[in-house]
């Protein structure tokens, strides 16, 4: 059994983190914090976990307490876990961060992308990039992960495999996303109030979006970007337009072909010739993606579909600690959505 503490837990992953944990068999939740919430029951602010957390009461940050945990999750902004992974790394056994603070590689990329400097090159150098489809070799027995943004996660999964495979080209890759309200996070902002998204869907972060040099990263292709807000509480569905390398021998089968080759043996992503859904992922830490090759445009499209709060972030955080861990990487998560 592992000691887990969520620091930041009062927030929509941090929420997510607790429901995953109180399913896994390995974790027991012993300390978690929410600063701006300490002294208040995590089942007041997030009646769900009445029955899985009946007595937790929310902390405020203390160090030593998070030095007796184990494993060590942060869903805090991302200025704040830049300056706390430093004082974790190597003094508990795994840190893993939801935030931005160690994703991108480059750190002269921070400025533009985040507005931030970032002063940590030891523990940037240490990150492994918590996306175990593509880095699973990587995350075993790692001590610090940084946990893919949502968006990412969605448009990686669907394009990496490609481009590595030499399906589609690296230039001239464009991925049109939209998001439930829950990717802006809990606090009330003036374009998330029910009133502001109700019936209203809008594109943003135009042309400037941050998650635009994590995608190109991980894929290693040019990305255009464009994020939109939809009116749902949770789920991403990226669609992804891509050149193809060999249009003469490229069809829709073969591009379904290549993506199933990729995921066969990953047991949270699915390759189906239907369209994916939202819906279909609420709440599981699926990926579903398909395919299509347009003949008379030339494009290839691939589309991905996943719970921005779930395999987008604490889900997905959950997956690539088990695998760092060396234990069960299915522990604490559901192949299986919502419905209706």
């Amino acid at each position: 059994m592992f000691d887990i503490g969520i620091l930041g837990a009062s927030g929509y992953v941090g929420a997510e983190l607790l429901r995953l944990c109180a399913a896994h068999p390995e974790f027991e939740v012993s300390y978690a914090t929410g600063d701006s919430q300490a002294g208040t029951l995590a089942s007041t602010l997030y009646p769900s976990l009445t029955t899985a957390y009946p007595n937790l009461v929310l902390d405020e940050f203390v160090l030593e307490k998070a030095l007796k945990c184990d494993v060590v999750f942060l869903a805090l902004p991302h200025e704040a876990s830049l300056q706390l992974v430093p004082r974790l790394v190597d003094k508990v056994r795994l840190v893993v961060d939801c935030s931005a603070a160690f994703r991108l590689k480059d750190a002269s990329l921070y400025p533009k992308w985040y507005g931030f400097e970032h002063n940590q090159p030891a523990e940037l150098e240490k990150a492994v990039y918590g996306l175990p489809e593509l880095y699973r070799q990587e995350l075993v027995g790692a001590k610090l992960i940084a946990v893919p943004g949502c968006y990412v996660t969605a448009a990686s999964l669907a394009l990496a495999p490609l481009v590595m495979a030499k399906v589609v080209s690296t230039s001239g890759i464009i991925v049109d996303a939209a998001s439930g309200v829950s990717g802006a996070g809990r606090a009330l902002k003036n374009g998330n109030s029910f009133c502001a998204v109700d019936e209203d869907f809008t594109a943003y972060g135009l042309l400037d979006h941050r998650h635009t040099p994590e995608i190109e990263q991980v894929t290693g292709a040019q990305i255009l970007f464009t994020p939109h807000l939809a009116p749902m509480n949770r789920g991403i569905l990226a669609t992804c337009y891509a050149r193809p390398v060999n249009p003469s021998t490229t069809t829709t089968a073969s591009v379904l072909a290549a993506l199933s080759r990729a995921y066969r043996s990953e047991p949270f992503v699915a390759v189906r010739p239907t369209s994916p859904s939202t819906k279909a992922t609420l709440g599981s830490n699926s990926a579903l993606l398909s395919a299509r090759y347009d003949e008379r445009t030339g494009y290839v499209v691939i589309l991905s579909a996943i719970d921005n709060l779930t395999k987008g972030a604490a889900g997905g955080a959950v997956q690539a600690a088990n695998v760092a861990l060396q234990i069960d990487e299915s522990h604490g998560l559901t192949k299986v959505g919502l419905f209706p």
